[in-house]
């Protein structure tokens, strides 16, 4: 696991590069963690970091987090996250520092997890994807119901984890390999390509992803072909200009004997 920040999801909106094309991106504010504590392997048995996100009245804080605040010298903050670190990942880091959206850059990939909407108390179609039973030919009443659920006088009884109705949504959900289209650091915003889960306003974690990619700067690569293409049809006008001076000036140096050639007869006749 690798150092990650805690934010808040904005919203959802879209940009779009310089070829025209809209790029659908998830807003997320992401204002300064502090770190409040280092776990190692001699005080605590594993090696983490802990980090305080967002802010907080000291008055709706209770005196315990208070006194873990204070120790730390940091200002209260909504809550507490631990990220557990490798062994050289803990350089650098000191308790009061803050971490800022310079941990990430553009075009990098990052995991995101959040809680999920929650939907209350669904039946079988909707919470698993159930098929729904015949809407005709003598069904009344039970288009939309479960079905059997349990067995014979052997065993007699329902398995668990069978697929029944009950709580839908409110649960951690990570989307992995998602990419970064733009952080605006002025504004403490990172733009996410896709969707991330949560409700506008929830807490999202995000880290750098476990999965292999190769990165890739979504706007700015863009940018950089448009410029090559510009330089490129440039440095062809150049050479067509430079080919037409060239081909005008031998035309010009095969005209100019015949001129010489011409008014010397003219000269020996006189």
């Amino acid at each position: 696991m690798s150092l990650g920040m805690i934010g808040r999801k904005a919203g959802m909106t879209r940009i779009f590069d310089s070829t025209g094309i809209s790029v659908p991106v998830t807003a997320i504010n992401v204002s300064p963690n502090q770190i409040t504590q280092i776990k190692t392997l001699d005080t605590d048995g594993y090696k983490a970091v802990q980090v305080s996100y967002g802010e907080k009245k000291e008055s709706k804080v209770n005196k315990a987090i208070l006194g873990h605040y204070k120790k730390a010298s940091v200002a209260p903050g909504r809550g507490l996250m631990e990220f557990r670190l490798y062994n050289n990942e803990l350089d650098g880091l000191e308790v009061g520092k803050s971490i800022d959206l310079s941990l990430f850059k553009e075009g990098e990939h990052v995991d995101i997890t959040g809680t999920t909407l929650g939907k209350g108390f669904q039946g079988g179609v909707k919470r698993h994807h159930f098929k729904t039973q015949d809407a005709t030919h003598g069904n009344s009443l039970s288009h939309r119901a479960l079905g059997s659920t349990g067995q014979c006088q052997d065993p007699g009884r329902v398995f668990k984890g069978k697929k029944m109705a009950g709580q839908l949504g409110n649960v951690s959900n990570t989307i992995q390999n998602l990419v970064i289209v733009k952080i605006i650091s002025e504004e403490n915003i990172i733009l996410v390509k896709g969707s991330i889960p949560g409700h506008d306003g929830s807490n999202v974690i995000i880290k750098p992803t476990r999965k292999k990619y190769t990165p890739k700067e979504i706007l700015t690569n863009q940018e950089t072909e448009k410029q090559e293409s510009q330089s490129t049809k440039e440095n062809k006008k150049e050479s067509s200009q430079a080919s037409k001076t060239d081909e005008s000036s031998e035309s010009i140096n095969k005209e100019k004997p015949k001129s010489s050639e011409t008014s010397k007869p003219e000269q020996g006749k006189e």
